[in-house]
């Protein structure tokens, strides 16, 4: 409405007049009714109004100016009409000394320059002003003692920081002094350092010096005594040089009257129909070989140590060439002798015959019970049907070689990785065999009839199978027979206890591949042909080094094996065959008869029994069969056993020591041993490593 908004603006009006900016105080009235008192009681002077008429109002009219002046002066007047103010000479006593102790503030006050002008106020506020100027002034003085006081604080405080400047520069001059003293002492130190520094180096020279001095000397004596040493090793040269031209030449001396006895040989050439040609042969060899070397030798010098063992080489070659000389004589002259006593035989036979009727001829040893009283004289020749026996199965490898000779030979680069692959994955399984667990044993023999089956297997990181080749069966089973040879040759020699995983899964693979058998017996045969038994003879026009081989040594740059690695290679193959004829594969079918089974075992130790022993080795042989295969055998057959052993320990052991000589009682001491230990127990002890039924569930 136009009415209101006229009101707004005239209380805006009034809010901003001087007396609505005034500040009222609401509880004036609680101070009391003297507020008001003032205002209607007449004005009078002030105690202080004297004071401040002699002191204040000179100086205010003073500093005024005209205009001012005449202004206050008419104020004056018209204060001084109500009531006149004398200016009285007396003074407040309360005021006197005010004013004699202010008498400095005075003259301030007087210095100053502006000083506001005084009207004359009502005498409460005239007390007022006089209040407020005697707290000016008590504050000045207040002020002017503070400042004293200051002044005074400060002069010390300077002093203060004067005498501790002071101790400062005087422990600054110390300090700088002693630096200097320090300093010069450790100058004097290093020089005195340095001294002694070049006085040690001098010294550790002077040392040098006379330790040079003394290696200068040992030096020129070592060169004396090596000059010395070289001459009497001259000397000693020469004189071992013809210690050994002198020992030369009577190894030659030897070897030609060993050569000499083999040309006197001849005379039993004639008479025995043998050819001692080769024996002669290779003595001229070797009488040649002695020859050459002196001959080298003179040209030389003196002859060296390895000139010296080759001729010593040359003459145990001789010897030995000489013994194996006498050795096939006395077989031949053995051989007559039986067959001019079979020839008196049958012709005594014959003239029995015309007298009685016909006797049966007794049945092969191997047949008879171990309980016969053996012939006075041993066999040295296989019996005939063991040596078919033998012959069949070498014949049989030999067309198995045959049937693969194509893979063999090709030099297709495709065939020959198939002849590798199959050669590893049938080796490398056999490898793997030892006394592990069963169930790992399993795997191997799984893999190897999976193999010889013609399913593929995992080798080399590809599959691998027979079916790649035509060839690859035979090649397979061939080299599978082989390698399971070769680790009775090697494996079993070194470790005994391996013949039986080794056996029992040859045993498992010939039982499901009868071929493999055979082809284990002919590896076996041909390269320990006591597992026949097989005595080999020496033939006519036949290589020393030939027959050596056959006999079963190992012959490599015209050089034999040692005895001690022969029995041991001979002794393992034996361990394998023992084990192999008495072990089954546990997981094959039982109701078929074992393919070579214990009655081959009995067979083989009637055989050996029925031949004339040779010298450390049927010793061997025979300990180790027993120890594999003798409580199998024990049995099998036991009383009948039984008197098998009692016959070895009457009426062959005798044969044995009387063949053996002293250096080697060892094997047959060690199976003398065996034996009475056995027959006092009555009980042939399970063989070491022997497969239990534990082992199949590990």
């Amino acid at each position: 409405m136009p009415s209101e908004g006229r009101c707004w603006e005239t209380l805006q009006a009034l809010r901003s007049s001087d007396k609505g900016r005034l500040c009222y105080d609401r509880d004036w009235l609680l101070r009391g009714e003297d507020v008001l008192q003032e205002c209607m009681s007449l004005p009078k002077l002030s105690s202080y109004s004297g004071w401040v008429v002699d002191h204040v109002l000179p100086h205010i009219q003073k500093n005024a100016p005209p205009s001012e002046t005449s202004a206050s002066s008419v104020s004056t007047s018209a204060l001084d009409q109500p009531s006149s103010v004398p200016r009285s000479p007396l003074r407040n006593p309360a005021f006197s000394p005010v004013s004699s102790a202010t008498s400095n503030g005075t003259k301030d006050k007087q210095e100053s320059p502006h000083t506001e002008p005084m009207a004359l106020q009502s005498p409460r506020g005239m007390k007022v002003e006089g209040c407020i100027r005697m707290y000016e002034l008590v504050h000045r003085m207040k002020g002017a003692e503070g400042l004293r006081q200051w002044q005074e604080e400060q002069e010390k405080k300077v002093q203060a920081l004067s005498e501790m400047a002071s101790e400062q520069l005087k422990r600054f001059d110390e300090r700088k002094e002693l630096k200097h003293h320090k300093e010069f002492q450790d100058l004097r130190e290093v020089m005195e350092k340095s001294s002694r520094e070049a006085l040690g180096q001098q010294e550790k020279l002077k040392a040098e010096h006379r330790h040079r001095a003394k290696i200068l000397n040992l030096k020129l004596r070592e060169a004396e005594q090596q000059r010395l040493k070289q001459e009497e090793q001259e000397r000693l040269r020469k004189e071992e040089g013809q210690a050994r031209l002198r020992s030369l030449y009577a190894l030659q001396e030897e070897v030609l009257h060993l050569s000499q006895q083999l040309d006197s040989s001849d005379q039993h050439r004639d008479l025995l129909q043998v050819d001692l040609s080769a024996f002669r042969t290779r003595g001229n060899q070797l009488c040649g070989l002695v020859s050459g070397i002196i001959r080298a030798t003179s040209e030389n010098g003196f002859p060296t140590a390895e000139d010296q063992a080759a001729a010593e080489g040359a003459l145990q070659e001789m010897r030995d060439l000489l013994s194996n000389l006498r050795q096939e004589i006395s077989r031949a002259c053995e051989e007559k002798r039986r067959q001019d006593e079979e020839e008196a035989r049958i012709k005594q036979q014959a003239a029995q015959m015309q007298q009685r009727p016909e006797a049966h001829k007794e049945s092969p040893v191997p047949n008879q019970g171990p309980g016969a009283k053996p012939n006075e004289d041993l066999q040295v020749k296989v019996q005939d049907s063991t040596m078919q026996w033998y012959q069949q199965l070498q014949e049989a490898s030999s067309r198995c070689v045959l049937a693969f000779e194509g893979l063999s030979n090709s030099k297709d680069s495709q065939a020959k990785k198939i002849k590798m692959d199959l050669q590893k994955a049938a080796t490398i399984p056999v490898s793997q065999i030892s006394t592990i667990a069963g169930s790992k044993l399993k795997e191997i023999f799984d893999k190897i009839h999976s193999l010889l089956s013609g399913k593929p297997v995992q080798s080399g990181g590809h599959s691998v199978s027979v079916t790649l080749n035509p060839q690859g069966l035979d090649f397979v089973q061939y080299k599978l027979a082989e390698k399971f040879v070769k680790q009775g040759e090697e494996e079993v020699a070194s470790h005994h206890e391996a013949a039986f995983p080794i056996a029992v899964v040859a045993s498992g693979i010939w039982e499901l591949h009868p071929r493999v058998g055979d082809l284990i017996l002919a590896h076996l045969h041909k390269k320990c042909p006591y597992s026949v038994p097989f005595y080999p003879a020496f033939k006519e026009g036949m290589a020393l080094e030939d027959y050596q081989r056959m006999l079963g040594y190992q012959v490599k740059d015209s050089k034999v094996e040692q005895q001690d690695n022969f029995l041991k290679r001979m002794s393992g193959m034996i361990r394998l065959y023992a084990a192999i004829i008495q072990l089954r594969w546990p997981y094959g079918n039982r109701q078929e008869t074992h393919p070579h089974g214990l009655n081959h075992g009995w067979r083989w130790l009637a055989q050996i029994l029925n031949m004339e022993p040779l010298s450390d080795v049927t010793a061997t042989l025979l300990f180790d069969f027993l120890e594999v295969c003798g409580n199998a055998l024990m049995k099998q057959y036991q009383v009948q056993f039984w008197k098998m052993i009692l016959l070895i320990k009457e009426d062959y052991f005798p044969r044995i020591e009387a063949i053996t000589s002293s250096g080697q009682m060892g094997s047959f001491i060690r199976l003398k041993q065996f034996l009475e230990k056995c027959l006092q127990h009555r009980e042939i002890p399970v063989p070491k490593g022997f497969l239990t039924s534990s082992f199949w569930r590990s």
